[in-house]
């Protein structure tokens, strides 16, 4: 499994943004974006108030974001829609694509029922870690069957 470290995964949205942005120097530097980029790049075309800070790396590599400064870490935000993404292309935890699609058909848009699952991950994970254990998948499609 993968874990990579804070400005491993900061990195990551910098540079396939960097790569959208510029696709001439990139394939130079980098090659194309790759699929997983691709999902990142969309991710971060729905959140332009991360554009600016994505266009300048050394900020983005040393700002803090704390829940005292009231302000969301956006590589978090931007993770955990990249990690529900995944969910949803292979049903993990299995039921999660078709709530995602119920969901759906209650909220204006795809990306606001995203938001819906992305606040259930939240709380998924918020829980696991207050209680010392894995996160609980059937809490978590709980949550979702709450939001439809």
């Amino acid at each position: 499994m993968f874990n990579p470290s804070r400005d491993q995964a900061r990195r990551f949205f910098i540079e396939a943004w960097q790569k959208h942005l510029n696709p001439a120097s990139a394939s130079v530097l980098a090659g194309p974006l790759t699929p997983l980029e691709d999902i990142a790049v969309d991710l971060i075309e729905q959140h332009p108030e991360y554009h600016a800070l994505l266009a300048d790396p050394e900020e983005a590599l040393a700002k803090e974001w704390t829940p005292e400064m009231g302000q969301l870490n956006p590589f978090l935000h931007l993770s955990l829609h990249l990690a529900i993404e995944e969910q949803i292309s292979i049903d993990q935890p299995p039921g999660i694509r078709v709530l995602f699609k119920q969901l759906k058909t209650r909220r204006p848009d795809r990306h606001a029922a995203l938001h819906d699952v992305l606040e259930c991950l939240g709380e998924t994970i918020w829980n696991a870690q207050r209680n010392g254990g894995a996160p609980d998948g059937a809490a978590y499609l709980e949550c979702l069957k709450k939001r439809i």
